[in-house]
């Protein structure tokens, strides 16, 4: 490096040095091999591989596995508010651009994908609700928020406020304190509601994005509910794992004779009772509250078929590389279960929200379920997350949503 620099080196080895090249902006901690003096939790640093050649710069996290999170790999960026602003405009440009008039209600920021490693920023309507997982995006965070308030302002979108969901545990991994509550944005009176409605594929959705999870609605399954809805005219519908009722409310919207919606969490089967209502679906959708996995088996021993369609979209069975066996076994469980459950050319759409379940584990999951059910398996589709969570390639760990679509045979 010929230029002066204003941030400590951090010297990489070579794994680390290689694993950047080939695209991956984290470097682990034992992948640092020197850190100069004067850095600071959460600030900048620059990394180098052992012979000095520049790999790019990144926050520094003193707690976590992963000690640099690359934000930048030019040597040219200078980063103030100028350097953000564009990588939000970036950011929404690209939304824009792949979303189209689905913007009121999407993902913002990525994370990663996005270059903004460790914060995820949904849109509900005029809300904002962000999630900050590492320490570096917690410091820049009062330089980004109101940027990205007045980038989407500027381009003629009504924001009304930033509601923070930092009340996950994976925050104490980085040092930092759980918490959940507006953002305050200069010269803007909050909301005063946390509970607001938007619009999906034609369907309304109360949103309660101060206590539903993650940030009170999944975005990243928008498309797959349109692909799962057109296969629902004149079916009789089981949908496992609904929380507030999305791929239930897209069946029957999309015509379904009948729906069962099945949920372990009564607020979750409260609120999707009234997005029923809300769209005038009531008379064809019902609500239970069960384990879907003793729901499932009770359903077997009764040797009835009810259904001709079934919906598997359960949570991440694992968040970690050592729980993807026993991860597999519930997957497979589940699966097999409603394969024996399907008549002779019934569907099933099934799902894996996890990336540590590989799609190849996923797909031999599948294949396994079928040998057992004895039954094949006929591919309509498979997708992935909608394009508002954009696949970073070299970057496996945002490539984690599986979705197929099958006809039992």
């Amino acid at each position: 490096m010929k230029q002066h620099r204003d941030y400590p080196v951090a010297v990489v080895t070579k794994k680390g040095a290689r694993s950047v090249e080939q695209g991956h902006p984290w470097i682990y901690d034992t992948e640092v091999i020197s850190l100069e003096d004067g850095w600071e939790n959460g600030g900048l640093a620059d990394a180098v591989d052992e012979k000095g050649k520049y790999l790019g710069t990144g926050l520094i996290s003193e707690r976590s596995k992963i000690r640099i999170r690359l934000i930048s790999r030019n040597a040219n960026d200078r980063f103030d508010q100028d350097f953000f602003r564009r990588r939000i405009r970036y950011a929404w440009e690209y939304r824009k651009t792949v979303m189209g008039s689905d913007i009121g209600c999407c993902r913002v920021i990525f994370g990663e994908a996005d270059q903004f490693p460790g914060l995820t920023v949904d849109r509900f309507g005029d809300v904002l609700v962000t999630q900050t997982l590492s320490v570096g995006m917690e410091r820049y965070k009062d330089v980004i928020f109101p940027l990205l308030h007045q980038v989407l302002t500027e381009d003629g979108q009504k924001i009304s406020g930033i509601y923070e969901r930092n009340d996950v545990a994976i925050r104490e991994l980085e040092g930092l304190e759980q918490n959940k509550g507006w953002y305050p944005l200069d010269g803007f009176r909050v909301p005063e509601s946390t509970q607001t409605e938007i619009m999906e594929n034609g369907i309304r959705y109360l949103v309660d994005f101060e206590n539903g999870q993650k940030t009170g609605f999944f975005l990243d399954q928008k498309y797959n509910r349109l692909a799962a809805a057109r296969l629902a005219p004149e079916k009789r519908v089981l949908d496992c794992f609904t929380h507030t009722g999305s791929f239930a409310l897209n069946a029957a919207k999309g015509g379904a004779s009948h729906v069962c919606a099945v949920d372990i969490s009564q607020t979750a089967l409260d609120m999707a009772r009234e997005n029923a209502r809300r769209n005038g679906l009531t008379d064809r959708m019902e609500f239970q509250k069960a384990n879907v996995f003793e729901y499932l088996t009770q359903l077997e021993a009764s040797g009835a078929k009810p259904y001709d369609y079934i919906i598997l979209d359960p949570p991440a069975f694992t968040k970690a590389r050592k729980t993807v066996r026993n991860a597999q076994k519930g997957y497979k469980e589940i699966n097999l279960k409603a394969m024996k459950l399907l008549p002779r050319g019934g569907y099933l759409a099934t799902c894996s929200c996890s990336h540590f379940m590989t799609e190849e584990l996923f797909v031999k999951m599948l294949q396994d379920a079928a040998r057992d059910a004895r039954v094949q398996l006929r591919q309509i589709e498979a997708r992935q997350q909608a394009p508002d969570h954009p696949i970073l390639q070299g970057v496996p760990e945002t490539d984690y949503l599986k979705f197929y679509l099958f006809q039992v045979v």
